[in-house]
């Protein structure tokens, strides 16, 4: 089988230069142009990898040389580039939100199932071997009823080590944009402590909670804390932040124990009966690009991503909500069709 062809779509997100390389290190995969409006990031962004750069998307996705692409545009324009994307058959791997509403989400979802091509959304956390382990010992019941779930991450992105010409932080200014990027640390980094949030205590909880605050002063909020009630009277804690270099934690509380990973030391322990415990953390599964490119190559839907990106852009949603109005956001119980996927 030759190798798939990759067009970069977009270079406004930090993550372009990891998902052009990612096409460059997969064996199955070769890079062959750049699309980016903006030619300021267009044309450094194709320099560095020895790029074709272009403006005009739609003789990019008219090549017969291009089979696929990455998408790496601001959020506002993923409904728009990766609808295109997928009605000239291109096969779309793309940065979290997939879209900036559920509907657009469920859109595209419905559309890339329509025209037969692999859609797959940058979901990495959930191919770690912590969240594996965490996610089997909730499953297997080791903590007993599950009562809480708290997952922090956070980087210094909005207050160290500036680009040439900007201020305030390694994260370019673009990503405070309250239009352009719909929102700030929750929107962008809290997309992992979410979804895993998710993962141990399910997707949809009854209401949803926020506090933002920006120490920056930015027009969008550099960090943030989320609070999820779930019926089953559980307790969700996500926390991101762009003004903080913390070690990433996950803690998963129980009834008869407690489960908690750090990053530093790569750390996975087990509190029982008030003794702890290190646990094996198992290797990682293959990635979301290295799943996106099997499902090309099988011809198959990449059903619990997509159903995870929706629910994560839900939930993401009610956050921003609850954050904006003061007010505890309810979110809409699943419906029998929901449960059975």
């Amino acid at each position: 089988m030759s190798p798939l062809s990759v067009a970069v779509l977009g270079a406004w997100h930090v993550h372009t230069g990891d998902y052009a390389r990612s096409a460059l290190d997969h064996p199955g995969t070769r890079l062959v142009a750049l699309w980016e409006r903006d030619p300021a990031l267009g044309r450094p962004a194709a320099e560095q990898f020895g790029l074709e750069h272009t403006d005009d998307l739609d003789a990019l996705l008219a090549r017969d040389d291009v089979d696929a692409v990455t998408v790496t545009t601001e959020t506002t324009a993923h409904t728009e580039v990766i609808g295109r994307a997928i009605a000239a058959g291109k096969h779309v791997f793309t940065e979290k939100l997939l879209a900036p509403t559920v509907p657009e989400c469920e859109a595209l979802v419905e559309q890339a199932a329509a025209a037969g091509v692999a859609l797959v959304v940058s979901l990495p956390r959930l191919s770690h071997g912590y969240a594996l382990a965490v996610r089997d010992l909730v499953d297997r019941g080791e903590l007993g009823r599950v009562t809480y779930a708290r997952v922090r991450l956070s980087h210094d992105g909005a207050v160290h080590r500036a680009p040439a010409g900007e201020e305030g932080g390694w994260l370019p200014a673009r990503f405070f944009d309250p239009v352009r990027a719909v929102g700030g640390a929750l929107t962008d980094l809290g997309c992992h402590p979410v979804y895993l949030t998710q993962l141990f205590l399910g997707d949809r909880p009854q209401e949803v909670a926020a506090v933002y605050r920006s120490v920056t002063g930015r027009a969008v909020e550099d960090h943030a804390v989320v609070t999820l009630g779930y019926a089953d009277q559980s307790v969700g804690v996500v926390e991101a932040g762009f003004v903080s270099e913390d070690p990433f934690t996950v803690d998963v509380h129980g009834t008869e124990a407690s489960v908690h990973w750090t990053q530093d030391g790569s750390r996975l322990t087990l509190r029982r009966g008030g003794r702890v415990e290190d646990l094996p953390v198992p290797d990682d599964l293959p990635g979301p690009f290295a799943q996106w490119v099997q499902h090309v190559a099988d011809g198959t839907r990449a059903t619990e991503n997509l159903h995870r990106a929706v629910e994560l852009t839900r939930l993401v949603v009610a956050a921003n909500a609850a954050a904006a109005t003061g007010t505890t956001t309810p979110t809409p119980s699943p419906s029998p069709d929901d449960e059975e996927s």
